[in-house]
């Protein structure tokens, strides 16, 4: 019952949140745990009315040795790992509609350094745009997605689910439907929007779109909704194609676009309500992006320090 998720889950983890087969096959396993423990405790229990109690019980397996080995208890890293495991399959059961709470979100447990996300320049990003091939259909959705992304910090499923009528050029505005099916508005640039009126107006016009997809903005070659797998070759190619040697994935632009808002000085609770995240704690590790800054900022600014260096 709970393994059905799985083949879907294991793409969701290297296409859109990047991670390496490594880390992906960790993951399984992690949740792998879980399944074993619901299925021999609570058989009846589905994906869906998993609850905050049965994680707390599940968690205290893992968390205090066993009667037959003292010694048997997971370390603290592998603890974060599991529950990160956790978290990550029930965000993709959440992005899939398959769930409609998260019951992961109350565990807590003993917080270790996070690991800084994987971010680009702007540079690197115009870079990335300038090797694009524009004149090819692949190529005119690839510019609008990278556009799009890291303009508006999307997530490439949000990315993905626009439709032209969520585009409102007027008011410069986009409606993007989130996690939940929450909705919010977000602005994009005027050059945004006239790279959606080329895009639309001379090459998705071409393309004749499948019954039901004749809303989506993104389609493929053949009039389906454009899938996570086309966006992250493209990605993969064009950042290759630009010599950046960096993991980069359709979720860098994300990270990227929170990026560089933090470091202009953007409140962080703006940054929160335009990324769509449920909580600023999710919007926080991008204020520790750029500790060279702080010490600048710091050595400049500080009296103490000021004095010294006169």
């Amino acid at each position: 019952m709970w393994e059905t998720y799985l083949k879907g889950f294991k793409s969701y983890l290297i296409l859109e949140r990047g991670f390496s087969e490594n880390t992906k096959d960790a993951y399984i396993r992690d949740c792998g745990r879980l399944f074993n423990f619901m299925n021999e405790n609570y058989p009846r229990i589905s994906v869906k009315d998993l609850t905050y109690k049965h994680l707390q019980q599940f968690l205290k397996t893992i968390q205090t040795p066993s009667k037959d080995n003292e010694d048997k208890i997971l370390k603290i890293s592998t603890q974060k790992r599991l529950v990160s495991g956790i978290r990550a399959f029930y965000k993709y059961l959440l992005i899939e509609n398959i769930v409609e709470n998260d019951p992961t979100e109350l565990i807590e447990l003993p917080r270790l350094d996070s690991k800084l996300p994987v971010v680009l320049t702007n540079d690197e990003i115009v870079r990335m745009i300038n090797s694009i091939d524009k004149s090819t259909y692949r190529g005119a959705w690839t510019n609008l997605m990278i556009e799009i992304l890291y303009g508006a910090g999307l997530r490439i499923s949000e990315m993905l689910n626009l439709k032209t009528t969520d585009i409102f050029k007027k008011q410069e505005l986009i409606k993007v439907i989130g996690k939940g099916d929450k909705e919010r508005w977000v602005p994009l640039n005027k050059v945004a929007f006239k790279q959606i009126d080329l895009f639309l107006n001379h090459s998705r016009s071409k393309i004749q779109p499948k019954k039901g997809c004749e809303k989506i903005v993104f389609l493929n070659q053949r009039g389906g909704k454009l899938t996570r797998i086309a966006a992250y070759q493209a990605i993969k190619e064009i950042s290759e194609k630009a010599s950046i040697n960096k993991n980069i994935h359709p979720h860098t632009f994300r990270h990227s676009f929170a990026t560089e808002l933090i470091l202009a000085g953007a409140d962080i609770m703006v940054v929160r309500e335009l990324m769509g995240h449920a909580s600023v704690r999710s919007t926080e590790i991008y204020t520790h992006l750029n500790t060279k800054h702080l010490k600048e900022t710091l050595l400049l600014y500080h009296p103490l320090y000021n004095k010294r260096v006169k």
